[in-house]
Formats: structure tokens, C-alpha cells, sequence
């Protein structure tokens, strides 16, 4: 008896196949591949209409269609852990330099040669590094949002900086000097990508240079709290202002810290994401904090 769309075999119901494997192997017959139950990730790349259509997945999709490929870009940061890529977007491998151009709806396909030490595996699926993957985010994009992807790859605890910054030196090709230039801009301290984009405004700016993520103590040393860019001299703090300030019981957190950094003789300066769309009505105003 010929199985129904509707009780697929397991072997097929959670990862992306082939549609001409399964039909070879007599699991799916051309008819039941063509049915509801089943969509194409990819031309000729298949998976059961009930998994959730990721990027981690359309990626898996994607190393099924090309064995030899290699998931790089933002397709790779979001295999390490960092979001770059929404779900649709395309989904980037590297393939070996003299391969066969490929072309797929929804696939970019890099040809470059990467040598063994920028590759690795992740979740099952052959991806580059995690310095190898902040490089390429360096060279790719441009400008705070080279920055932000380094700073995301460093903070998520994958990618040593360090590391980074060597690989980069060592880059060739298109987008290398961009790369370079990103990663030496890039702390690896921020929190969030507002942080960064603060810290490189800031940096822009003209101001005295501003100390990440520093220790604030009071005046016996005791610890009072660790803020985003602090100026200790002058005992000025600047802290990025998100959302997630706003959640359950936050604002007694954030009002207590507040209380403890004022009472050790410190001002701080609040940023929100209307005050990064206004960049010079901010500097204007950790310049007069300063001042005064």
C-alpha cells in the first residue's frame, strides 16, 4: 500500500531532504512529493510543511542542495548564536574556488578558498569560524554595522578578538581593508548593538574618550555599579537606555542602581534609540554634562 501525504515517513518529517532521493528510495512517490504536505526550500530541496521555516534551517537546506558548501556570512553568525539574518533572507555558503557556479532563488553562493582552520562544525552543518565569521561580516558590510557584527560575534562569547583582528590582518580579496578597519574599531565590550553604535559616535565626536563597561566604586571602594562609558574624573556615566528596562520589576532595579551611582557623587547621561536619530543634540548634551 502506497503511503499518503498525510502520514509521511519519519525519516522525513523533521529535516530537509532531497525530493529525488526520497522518491529513489521509494519513500515518497512523485505524486506524494508534489502534494501539500511537503514545500521546496530550495529547487529540488524539500521539507514537511509542519517544521518551522528557519534560517537555521533554509541554511541545513542548503547543505543538503550542496554537500561541499560551507555556511558563511550572516547565515553563519546565526548558526553561532548572533541574529544577522532574518528568516527569509538568502542564505550564504562558500564553495571551493574552481566549483561549478551555482544559482538558486534565495542561496548565495561565494567561491573562496578557506583553509581548515577557519572552518568547523556546528549544529551538523560544515561552517566557518566564529573569527573566520566576524571577518567576513567586517569585509561584507559597511560602515557602524561592520562594527556592531564584531562587537555581536565577540560579546556572544564565540569569537576572540584577538583572534579576529590577526585574521583580518591577513585578509585578501575584496572587502579586506573594510574588514581590517572594522575589527580594530571593534571592543567586543557592548552589551547591544545601540552600545556600539554610541561608542563609535562618541569616538567620532571630538570628546575626551570615554571608558567602557567601567567599575564604578565609592569612595571606601566599594563596589556601586558597572556602567556603559564612563568619564571617572569628571565621574560622569553614560548609559544606553533599551527596552528591556521596561520589564517587571527593572525600573526598582534600575531606580536603586540610580540612587547608589548619585549618592557616590556620579551623573549619569541617558540615551534612548530617539537620541541616536539626533546625534548632535547628544554629543551637545555629554558635552555640557562634561563641562559642568
Amino acid at each position: 500500500m502506497s503511503r499518503t501525504p498525510s502520514q509521511p515517513p519519519a525519516l522525513l518529517t523533521a529535516e530537509p531532504f532531497l525530493g529525488w532521493w526520497a522518491v529513489d528510495e521509494g519513500l515518497l512517490t512523485p505524486d506524494q512529493l508534489r502534494s501539500s504536505a511537503w514545500r521546496a526550500v530550495f529547487r529540488g530541496v524539500y521539507l514537511h510543511r509542519d517544521v518551522t521555516l528557519t534560517h537555521e534551517v533554509r541554511a541545513r537546506a542548503a547543505c543538503v542542495l550542496l554537500p561541499f558548501a560551507v555556511v558563511s556570512g550572516r547565515s553563519a553568525a546565526v548558526l553561532w548564536g548572533v541574529e544577522l539574518a532574518a528568516a527569509d533572507d538568502d542564505v550564504e555558503v562558500t564553495v571551493p574556488p574552481r566549483s561549478h557556479p551555482v544559482r538558486r532563488p534565495g542561496l548565495s553562493v561565494r567561491r573562496a578558498a578557506l583553509p581548515p582552520a577557519e572552518r568547523a562544525s556546528r549544529h551538523g552543518m560544515p561552517v566557518t569560524s566564529p573569527e573566520a565569521t566576524a571577518v567576513r561580516l567586517a569585509g561584507l558590510l559597511s560602515g557602524d554595522a561592520a562594527v556592531v557584527a564584531v562587537d555581536r560575534m565577540v560579546d556572544s562569547g564565540q569569537a576572540d578578538l584577538g583572534r579576529v583582528r590577526a585574521l583580518a590582518a591577513v585578509a585578501r580579496g575584496r572587502g579586506a581593508a573594510r574588514a581590517r578597519t572594522a575589527c580594530t574599531l571593534a571592543d567586543g565590550l557592548a552589551q547591544s548593538p545601540p552600545e556600539t553604535r554610541v561608542r563609535l559616535l562618541l569616538r567620532r565626536s571630538g570628546l575626551p574618550a570615554p571608558i567602557a563597561q567601567h567599575r564604578v566604586v565609592d569612595d571606601r571602594g566599594r563596589f556601586v555599579a558597572r556602567v556603559d562609558f564612563a568619564w571617572p574624573e569628571q565621574r560622569i556615566a553614560l548609559e544606553y537606555d533599551g527596552r528591556w528596562h521596561g520589564e517587571p520589576g527593572q525600573f526598582a532595579k534600575d531606580r536603586a542602581r540610580l540612587n547608589r551611582l548619585t549618592a557616590a557623587g556620579w551623573r549619569v547621561v541617558f540615551v534612548t534609540a530617539e537620541d541616536l536619530r539626533h546625534p548632535a543634540q547628544l554629543i551637545a548634551r555629554v558635552a555640557a554634562a562634561l563641562v559642568a
